[in-house]
């Protein structure tokens, strides 16, 4: 017990030395917040703990230090002409604040190797932030504005992304959310897909509707939008053709064959006897079993249904800027209807389990044409699938 005890002292004492080194190791770099972060989840734990007193002191350098640091470098951004430095002031003021947040709660820290509280300066920086978010903000849309001038669908797309940044840090900021709905549109692809049927057959009115609803592809893209049917004041960018050219169904067929089954099966026991018609014992003087079996027959008549189609096409994906194929994908599809059933004669043991399965079944009706077409477009729905998301 006492051997188990002292490790367990060792290992916290190890531990404790453990993080004070990695936390002077955090100092000496420069990386003031991981340090501070560290001292702080060890001060949670219990600030009057003797071991944490070191902590206490490496917090307070290690503040100070980040306190300093970033105060220097807000002071020399506000004297410099760096890019987007509205950002940085606005990030490292919050840091100031978000790094007091994080401290106050442990105070007071009393150190015994200090003889005092651990000092902490605080500073209302409210005006500071509310000014740099401002400035922030105001940098942010005039970016954004500069990029929605510049009329190119990628620029469209970034001044969309800084409008959000906008919205988040300052809801109805000017005009924000109508360029939002301004960039959105003008970044978007917007691509007109048509179903041509080319086969002289009747298409189902459900496969039509089935391959022309896009919101049931899952395709997901932000930036892309399909339409089946053209919308005023849109500008189509892409069009995809879905060309069908055959459709071929073949007649209903019923074929039947007549097939022999044997098993040997066991068929109870009998004792076992010599050649002299005796009686066989085991060691113990027991008759002994043994099984008999028999063979069994059955004549089983199979009937199989079948029916099936192909339909087949492709994919034509244009660019409609350039007046231009960009690709052709084949396509096709077949679906195949098929129903086997069964009869026997003769003895049931001597069916195999497919037989059972088919002797189960019954005779159905023949799908029609019009379902069967709706079947092959299912699977060909799935193809269309893959085609649209190797392109968007």
């Amino acid at each position: 017990m006492r051997a188990f005890l002292f490790s367990i002292v060792a290992l916290l004492i190890f531990s404790s030395c453990s993080s004070v080194k990695r936390n002077q190791k955090f100092i000496a770099e420069g990386d003031y917040d991981r340090a501070i972060d560290l001292a702080v989840k060890k001060l949670q734990k219990d600030k009057y703990v003797e071991k944490n007193d070191e902590h206490i002191i490496l917090l307070e350098e290690a503040y100070k230090k980040a306190v300093s640091e970033d105060t220097r470098r807000i002071n020399f951004l506000k004297k410099s002409n760096e890019s987007n430095k509205s950002r940085s002031i606005y990030l490292l003021y919050k840091k100031l604040e978000d790094r007091q947040f994080l401290v106050r709660p442990l105070l007071p820290l009393y150190s015994k190797t200090l003889g005092r509280n651990a000092d902490f300066k605080f500073k209302d920086y409210s005006s500071q932030i509310i000014t740099a978010k401002q400035n922030y903000v105001a940098d942010l849309y005039n970016e954004a504005v500069r990029l929605k001038n510049r009329n190119t669908v990628e620029d469209y797309r970034d001044s969309y992304y800084l409008l959000c940044d906008i919205h988040d840090l300052q809801p109805n900021y000017k005009d924000v959310n109508t360029l939002l709905d301004d960039t959105r549109f003008l970044g978007t692809d917007f691509v007109m897909v048509s179903l041509n049927n080319r086969t002289n057959q009747v298409i189902p009115f459900r496969l039509e509707r089935e391959l022309l609803d896009f919101n049931t592809y899952g395709l997901n893209n932000f930036w892309t939008e399909f339409h089946s049917k053209p919308e005023n004041g849109i500008e189509y960018t892409h069009a995809i053709d879905l060309n069908l050219r055959n459709i071929a169904i073949s007649p209903e067929r019923i074929s039947e064959t007549e097939e022999r089954r044997s098993q040997r099966i066991k068929d109870g026991w009998e004792y076992k006897k010599d050649r002299n018609g005796n009686y066989v014992l085991d060691r113990e003087g027991n008759k002994i079993k043994v099984d008999v079996y028999k063979n069994v027959t059955a004549i089983v008549n199979i009937t199989t249904q079948e029916k099936a189609v192909q339909v087949a096409g492709e994919v034509i994906y244009k660019d409609l800027l350039n007046n231009r194929n960009l690709n052709n994908y084949p396509l096709a599809s077949e679906f195949v209807f098929e129903n086997t059933f069964a009869s026997y004669r003769g003895d049931k043991q001597a069916l195999s389990q497919n037989d059972w399965i088919w002797v189960q079944n019954r005779f159905v009706h023949f799908p029609t044409n019009e379902q069967m077409v709706f079947d092959a477009g299912e699977d060909m729905k799935e193809r269309l699938k893959e085609i649209l998301k190797r392109n968007f």
